[in-house]
């Protein structure tokens, strides 16, 4: 029997301070909670962890054909990243991600809108996609220029979805930034089983998570619940992907850009050693975070100007 993986030395001080921190106001057990409570410890983490706006962000509340979304601009940004929350589905909204989404539209120039979509579990599965959807379809009416779609965790699984749905219904999508994204995989192999405890992270966690996205079993075959079941992967915008190492769904990241790749896609992994879910959050406080972070804006960036800078 072979043990696993050595945190304490995969992770480093800087970030094992996060990981303290975070417990300090979402405690690892916290899906044992009422979701009430879960989203009221998460909203006080996301308060603590608030970084103010850069000088110069305007910010407008606005409704997106029944969805709530946040814009982020200055002046006349050609360019628009859709920017879809992590929170499992389950828990976040426009002020989770608040600050992630001002300094994405900063340090990129480009106008950012961030997603509202319904929760689970009042909200089932593909109420969240709905409403990723109908959003995405109002910036793309709303605003000219290039679409980047963009998100974290739960977000991301959102991001592809909605790249997959676009072939054919909408030709402005310039490129897909996904960060620690849900896209599926063997859930009984892998990074799954190898990081099964990981911190920030458990496959424990990712269970609870789709039980109660879902009435009955996870659905089969459908792309916009997991993205990784589409047997289709052509046409597809250039897409990049950050995992952490000490992640329970990292392999599902990998897998997606080996997908994109085979099916003739361009298609950039990004696998940030010893950092874990969650890091956005870490990225004033932890080197490692801080350069992801910056490669994350200048992957967003490149994209929305149609450049591939990985070959």
């Amino acid at each position: 029997m072979t043990s696993g993986p050595d945190y304490n030395s995969l992770i480093d001080a800087e970030t094992w301070a996060f990981i303290r921190e975070t417990a300090e106001y979402y405690p690892p057990d916290a899906v044992e909670m009422t979701i009430a409570d879960q989203r009221r410890v998460y909203d006080e983490m996301c308060r603590a962890f608030h970084q103010g706006y850069p000088d110069g962000v305007e910010v407008e509340d606005l409704n997106a054909g029944g969805v709530p979304v946040r814009v982020y601009s200055a002046g006349v940004p050609t360019t628009t990243v859709v920017y879809y929350h992590g929170g499992g589905f389950v828990v976040g909204g426009l002020e989770s991600h608040d600050d992630v989404c001002a300094e994405l539209h900063h340090q990129t120039g480009y106008r950012v809108v961030a997603v509202d979509y319904r929760l689970a579990p009042e909200h089932k599965h593909p109420a969240a996609f709905d409403d990723a959807w109908t959003a995405t379809a109002w910036v793309a009416d709303r605003f000219d220029g290039a679409l980047v779609l963009c998100g974290d965790s739960a977000g991301g699984t959102l991001a592809a979805a909605v790249a997959h749905h676009a072939r054919g219904r909408m030709d402005r999508v310039a490129g897909q930034v996904l960060i620690y994204p849900g896209v599926g995989g063997n859930i009984d192999a892998g990074s799954f089983i190898e990081h099964a405890h990981a911190p920030m992270l458990s496959r424990d966690e990712i269970l609870f998570y789709e039980q109660v996205r879902n009435d009955g079993p996870p659905p089969s075959g459908d792309y916009t619940y997991r993205p990784l079941d589409d047997p289709n992967f052509t046409g597809l915008p250039p897409t990049v992907v950050y995992t952490a190492e000490c992640d329970p769904i990292a392999d599902g990241g990998r897998e997606y850009v080996e997908r994109v790749r085979e099916a003739g896609g361009r298609a950039e992994w990004v696998l940030e050693k010893g950092l874990v879910h969650g890091y956005l959050r870490a990225r004033t406080q932890v080197a490692r975070a801080r350069q992801s972070f910056n490669s994350i804006v200048l992957a967003v960036e490149a994209l929305g100007q149609g450049l591939w800078p990985y070959d």
